[in-house]
């Protein structure tokens, strides 16, 4: 069959959500979550290729990423819970009635929301640097913990400092050796350092950054779902990651019960 990626959009309470299609429907559904601010389903092109010869796979942009909509946030409330509710409704407009789920960074924020809220349609779990526990938040993270605890202007200057151009770049390049610099494609960032000049979206990611603080004190509900339900999962890691350890990985494979469900990777990010 053809290797063939589709562009559609779907309107999910007055809202458009972008987002790219591969594959039979009759394959196993895959629903990838992208990461990282201000990313978008385009990270996973060159996946969704190799990919949709064995699954229907499905990458939406949330909303004010990428190529959705960006509503104002008078209109519409920019936290992670709500993006999840948005993501859900998505997934019922598409009729995906169970699905293995990508969980990666901001990915991982909102689709946990999902996991939780919504077991019956979890199959597997797919997780790639996206943190529930504290072993990945990392002194890496003490600036914006104190921020967000003990906020002041000269604090959220400091802290700020990723949402720029060079914010970004680092999201793709920090961590990695020289060696390995010349794998990373530039296009990705100067797509996103685009996006993120659009009016309004700087102090949107700031906002929804903040919102990281909710994430970090539901640690204890994504772990107990991880106990009760058990999906199958597959751990990738990247052992560069600046963001999150991999010691995240060790501890997510300890809290199931059932090895024979846990395939464990840790691997470099490219």
């Amino acid at each position: 069959m053809s290797r063939q990626i589709f562009n559609k959009t779907a309107t999910v309470d007055g809202i458009d959500i972008f987002y790219r299609e591969a594959g039979d429907r009759k394959n196993p559904a895959l629903l990838l979550l992208h990461g990282d601010l201000p990313g978008a389903s385009v990270m996973f092109k060159n996946l969704m290729i190799a990919l949709s010869d064995r699954f229907y796979l499905v990458a939406p942009d949330y909303p004010g990423f990428g190529f959705s909509a960006f509503p104002d946030k008078e209109h519409f409330e920019y936290t992670f819970g709500n993006i999840a509710r948005y993501i859900n409704k998505f997934t019922d407009i598409l009729g995906l009635k169970t699905f293995t789920i990508y969980l990666h960074d901001y990915g991982s924020v909102v689709g946990l929301r999902l996991c939780v809220d919504h077991p019956e349609k979890i199959e597997r779990i797919i997780v790639q640097d996206g943190s529930a526990y504290d072993e990945g938040i990392g002194p890496q993270w003490d600036e914006i913990l104190d921020y967000w605890h003990n906020p002041t202007s000269e604090k959220k200057a400091k802290v700020a400092g990723f949402l720029s151009e060079e914010g970004i770049k680092t999201q793709y390049e920090g961590g990695l050796p020289e060696k390995l610099l010349s794998r990373v494609s530039p296009e990705l960032r100067m797509l996103d350092w685009e996006l993120m000049k659009r009016p309004g979206n700087i102090d949107m990611q700031f906002e929804l950054n903040c919102d990281l603080k909710n994430h970090i004190e539901m640690f204890p509900v994504f772990q107990e779902y991880f106990r009760t339900y058990q999906p199958p999962a597959l751990i990738i890691w990247g052992k560069y990651d600046i963001y999150f350890s991999v010691e995240e990985a060790l501890v997510i494979k300890e809290t199931y019960l059932m090895p024979r469900f846990m395939s464990l990777m840790a691997v470099t990010r490219y």
